[in-house]
């Protein structure tokens, strides 16, 4: 079958939705469907899509939204659809539409899937209530400007919308009103959307760990170390409670080396407050890196660390150190629960003391049996994408059939 996913940035800018919509895509081609991709076009210095994207990305019309050029906005609009259309008018029919994006693409999304008269499947990757709330003290504003702009878009819903859905949830409902399924990225995710009258019968899809990619850092030895070493992966930014996890490493005064991968708005402040405790010679800012690069820096890792709280939708980073044998420290409980391996710390509350807590007792436990405490292979093979798309391609035969 032919797919078209439409979503809200360019599969190669940074973000963990992209990357779940890369490692889909590969794998869906390995059992020979047809993947193609829209998205805004990505106005990066430098950038050039690839010799092996570029028949399956279609770039559509865009201006950058943020200083490095790394995001852009396509507007929803009858000189967006005529782009996507011209390009899809070159390949072959396409079967489903597959929307993973929660905003421009989300409309985009739906307006091709109306045009094309073929089904339509919505992953809703973002907790748009807790983002929004998390940067803005506007929030229900932005909530409301959102339904308008999907309103002026799309016009009315075409399917039910529960009374239920307040807010955002309300706005999300609308979305998903004339999808054939939705899917969410966790089982804990899809039990919110539910409960908030976004859908009902939301299936949980990981995004999965490429099966491929695996195998690299496994077949690396890890370095001799003299202490534990810990991992943090993600955007510096208030909702991924950086700074929060700093002053636990401080408060703790554990005995551990400490990487973080990553940058964004919170960088300055994350080198100043790792100088004012006196941690430099413990916490390392490694910066951006590679998916590649970050696989390998998880199995490297003894634990990895995640900090964030009612925030992430999945939290791949978690699932990809479990199949890479590396436990996690969880800051989250949801996000433990839906990986729930054997080898794992649980922080008992959002406290900076708990988490200091936890890193102490993790850091001892790690000492006291160096390199032995990892997870094993035989609970994270259902993490593999191989796995997560055998559902994603029943899930697509099943509206096609309906």
């Amino acid at each position: 079958m032919h797919i078209l996913i439409v979503t809200d940035q360019h599969p190669d800018s940074l973000g963990g939705a992209q990357v779940a919509i890369r490692t889909q895509r590969a794998s869906l081609e390995q059992l020979g469907h047809r993947v193609t991709i829209a998205a805004p076009a990505l106005h990066r210095a430098g950038y050039l899509v690839a010799d092996e994207d570029r028949e399956a990305y279609i770039e559509l019309p865009s201006r950058p939204i943020t200083k490095d050029r790394e995001y852009g906005l396509s507007w929803p609009s009858a000189r967006t659809d005529r782009a996507l259309a011209a390009a899809l008018h070159k390949l072959p029919a396409v079967d489903v539409v597959h929307v993973q994006g929660d905003f421009w693409g989300a409309m985009i999304g739906i307006r091709a899937a109306r045009g094309l008269r073929v089904p339509l499947v919505f992953t809703m990757h973002n907790n748009v209530d807790e983002g929004t709330r998390a940067v803005t003290p506007l929030a229900p504003l932005v909530f409301l400007g959102l339904r308008g702009w999907r309103l002026l878009s799309l016009g009315k819903p075409r399917g039910e919308v529960a009374a239920s859905a307040k807010g955002s949830w309300r706005y999300l409902a609308e979305l998903a009103a004339e999808a054939s399924a939705v899917i969410a990225p966790s089982g804990h995710f899809a039990a919110q959307l539910e409960r908030k009258g976004v859908a009902t019968g939301v299936r949980a899809v990981r995004g999965g760990v490429n099966d491929d990619l695996v195998d690299v850092p496994l077949a690396l030895p890890r370095s001799p170390r003299s202490r534990p070493l810990l991992a943090w992966l993600g955007r510096m930014s208030s909702e991924k409670r950086v700074l929060e996890f700093i002053d636990a490493i401080a408060l703790a005064d554990i005995d551990a080396d400490v990487r973080l991968y990553g940058a964004g708005m919170l960088l300055n402040q994350v080198q100043e407050r790792i100088a004012n405790h006196g941690l430099t010679d413990r916490v390392v800012i490694v910066g951006p890196v590679t998916h590649e690069a970050a696989l390998a820096a998880l199995r490297e890792a003894d634990a990895l660390v995640q900090t964030s709280v009612g925030f992430e939708t999945q939290g791949l980073t978690p699932f990809e150190a479990a199949v890479l044998g590396t436990p996690t420290v969880f800051c989250d409980l949801a996000i433990a629960d839906d990986v729930a391996v054997t080898q794992s710390w649980r922080v008992a509350d959002e406290s900076v003391a708990a988490l200091a807590h936890t890193l102490r007792e993790a850091v001892s436990e790690l000492n006291s049996a160096p390199g032995e405490l990892r997870v094993d292979e035989s609970e994270t093979q259902a993490f593999l994408q191989s796995a997560q798309t055998r559902r994603l391609v029943e899930i697509y035969q099943s509206v096609l059939d309906a």
